[in-house]
């Protein structure tokens, strides 16, 4: 039997995910238009920061970056609670809208 062992991740495979990771984001952000799939893209850039922030916490040795990155996912999650209630919200009352049509909410 011939064993094969994989190669271990180095950070750099992890930053180039995250770079994918935030390329795809911003790409969904500038194109599409629906308020929850930008809304879900937003999260995907900040889970790709995320990504890197372990990465070189893990380089380093050090658990700053750990700390930062569990801090950062308490906010996300207190932003998709308020921000996710506000977009269902809008496409209930109306189920075509777009975020252009989000503008008719600054007061």
């Amino acid at each position: 039997m011939i064993a094969f062992t994989l190669p271990q991740p180095t950070p750099t495979w992890y930053l180039l995910l995250a770079a994918v990771l935030f390329a795809i984001g911003v790409v969904g952000v500038m194109v599409r238009r629906n308020p929850l799939v930008l809304f879900m893209c937003v999260e995907l850039m900040l889970n790709a920061v995320n990504l890197s922030f372990v990465a070189f916490a893990r380089q380093m040795g050090d658990v700053g970056g750990q700390s930062t990155v569990f801090f950062v996912m308490v906010v996300a999650a207190a932003e998709v609670v308020v921000g996710l209630g506000v977009v269902v919200a809008i496409l209930r009352r109306r189920p075509t809208a777009t975020t252009d049509d989000m503008t008719e909410l600054k007061g």
